[in-house]
C-alpha cells in the first residue's frame, strides 16, 4: 500500500470552492436545480402524517401532501440521543407539518433557535427532514443529492463488521469481503471487558492485515471504549500495520484526549457521530481534535444537518465520512449527503453477518421493491441512485403484509 493511502494525507481533501447552486439555505432548492417555477410544481402542502408500525424497532414514517406525494423514512430508536423520544414523533410531526409546505424543509427543521442550540437538535427533526426531501425529490423527478448539487456519482464502499469476538471471525470475513469486491474493511472489535482487553484488539488488527494483504484499506473502530493509554498503544500498532483510519478510539467528550492522541499517532482520527448538534463540530475542528469528521444524520437533523456538517468540513480542508447502519433508508440518507459532498471518500456498507456467515455486498430490506438495493460493484464502489427522492422505492403491498398497524 502506498504512503498516499496509509497516512493522514489520504483523508485530507482540498477545500474546493462551492458553486452557488450547491449551497443550502434557500427554501426552493428543487427549482434552482431544475429551472422549474413554483406554479409548475404539484401542491406540496402537507395534509397527513402517519407511522407504519412493523415492530418495536422497525417502523416507517410517512408524510403525505395534498397532491398525493408521500415521503418516507425509517423511524427507529437504535441511536442513543440525549434528546431522544421517537415514541412521540407522530404527534409532534402532525403539529409541526400539517398545513406546511414541504419546500420549507430548512425552516421546519432548523436548529437556529436558542432552545435547540442549547440542548442539541431535536431527535424528531431527522425523520421529518428526510421525508420532506423525499417529497421534494419525487415532485421534481430527481434524487435528493442532485437537489443539493451533485458532487459525486459513486463512492468507494468499505465493509463494516459486527462487534464479533474472535480473531478468526474477522479474518474469515475480510477474506470473503475481498472476494466480493470490497477494497476497504472496518473492524468493530468485541473488546473483552478486562483490564487488558485492548490487547485482544491488537491481535485482530495484526491478523486482519496479514489476511487482507497490503493492498486493502483497513479501518478500526472500537466505538469509544479505550482510555488514553490504550488508545495510544492501539494507535501505534495501527501505524505499524498501515491502517488508514482510527475511528472513535476515545469517548467523544474527551476532546483533550483526542488532541493528545492525534499528536502521537500518524493514522488519521475519525470522530463526530456522537455529536448531537451541528454547532458543536467547530470546536473539534478548530482545536485539531480530529482529521476526518463523522456524523449520524438521525442525530443532527437529517440530510440538511448532514450536508451542513460536510460543508463545514470541506471549508476546513477535511473529509467527511458519515456513519451508516440499519435499513436501506438509513443508508440512503447518508449516501445522499456523501454524493452531494466532494469530500466524502467512503460509504459504510454494514455487514449484518455474524461469525461464519458470508459477506454481503447488497443492502436491501423486505419491504423494498424487487431489485431495489444498494449494491457494491466489482470495483468496490456504490453508484448513485437514479430514482427520485431517496432513490429506493418501498413496495407498499409488501409493507402492508408486514404491518401490525398504521397510526395516524
Amino acid at each position: 500500500m502506498s504512503e498516499t493511502f496509509s497516512r493522514r494525507n489520504f483523508l485530507v481533501a482540498s477545500a474546493t470552492a462551492l458553486a452557488g447552486g450547491r449551497l443550502l439555505g434557500a427554501d426552493m432548492p428543487a427549482m434552482a436545480s431544475t429551472g422549474m417555477r413554483s406554479h409548475d410544481l404539484p401542491d406540496l402542502t402537507i395534509k397527513e402524517v402517519k407511522v407504519y408500525h412493523i415492530n418495536g424497532n422497525q417502523n416507517v414514517a410517512g408524510v403525505v401532501t395534498n397532491s398525493g406525494i408521500e415521503g418516507n423514512y425509517a423511524l427507529n430508536n437504535r441511536y442513543w440521543h440525549p434528546n431522544w423520544s421517537n415514541l412521540g414523533w407522530l404527534e409532534f410531526a402532525k403539529r409541526t407539518l400539517i398545513g406546511s409546505n414541504a419546500l420549507d424543509v430548512s425552516k421546519i427543521t432548523s436548529q437556529w433557535v436558542p432552545s435547540r442550540r442549547r440542548v442539541g437538535q431535536s431527535s424528531y427533526a431527522a425523520a421529518i427532514d428526510v421525508c420532506l426531501w423525499d417529497i421534494v425529490g419525487k415532485a421534481v423527478g430527481l434524487p435528493i443529492y442532485k437537489l443539493h448539487g451533485a458532487a459525486q456519482e459513486k463512492v468507494m464502499a468499505y465493509a463494516s463488521t459486527q462487534h464479533m469476538r474472535t480473531v478468526q471471525a474477522f479474518v474469515d470475513l475480510v477474506v470473503d469481503c475481498k472476494k466480493k469486491g470490497f477494497k476497504a474493511y472496518k473492524i468493530h472489535p468485541g473488546t473483552p471487558q478486562t483490564v487488558d482487553g485492548y490487547k485482544h484488539d491488537i491481535e485482530i488488527i495484526k491478523a486482519v492485515r496479514e489476511a487482507a494483504g497490503d493492498d486493502m484499506l483497513l479501518l478500526h473502530d472500537p466505538v469509544g471504549v479505550y482510555n488514553r493509554f490504550e488508545a495510544i498503544k492501539v494507535g501505534r500498532v495501527l501505524d505499524e500495520y498501515n491502517y488508514c483510519a482510527y475511528e472513535d478510539p476515545l469517548p467523544t467528550t474527551d476532546i483533550e484526549g483526542f488532541i493528545e492522541l492525534r499528536n502521537m499517532v500518524d493514522v488519521p482520527i475519525h470522530m463526530g457521530e456522537f455529536i448531537y448538534t451541528i454547532y458543536d463540530y467547530f470546536e473539534y475542528i478548530r482545536r485539531n481534535a480530529t482529521d476526518t469528521v463523522r456524523l449520524i444524520t438521525d442525530n443532527i437533523g437529517g440530510i440538511t444537518g448532514g450536508i451542513k456538517v460536510a460543508r463545514l468540513a470541506e471549508c476546513c480542508g477535511m473529509d467527511c465520512v458519515p456513519h451508516n447502519w440499519g435499513t436501506i433508508m438509513d443508508h440512503a440518507a447518508h449516501f445522499h449527503v456523501e454524493l452531494a459532498s466532494p469530500n466524502s471518500p467512503f460509504f459504510e456498507m454494514t455487514q449484518e453477518t455474524r461469525s461464519g456467515e458470508e459477506a454481503t455486498n447488497v443492502v436491501t430490506f423486505p419491504y423494498m421493491k424487487d431489485g431495489d438495493g444498494i449494491v457494491v460493484d466489482e470495483e468496490g464502489y456504490v453508484h448513485a441512485p437514479t430514482k427520485p427522492g431517496l432513490g429506493y422505492e418501498i413496495d407498499f403491498d409488501k409493507l402492508e403484509g408486514m404491518l401490525q398497524r398504521i397510526e395516524t
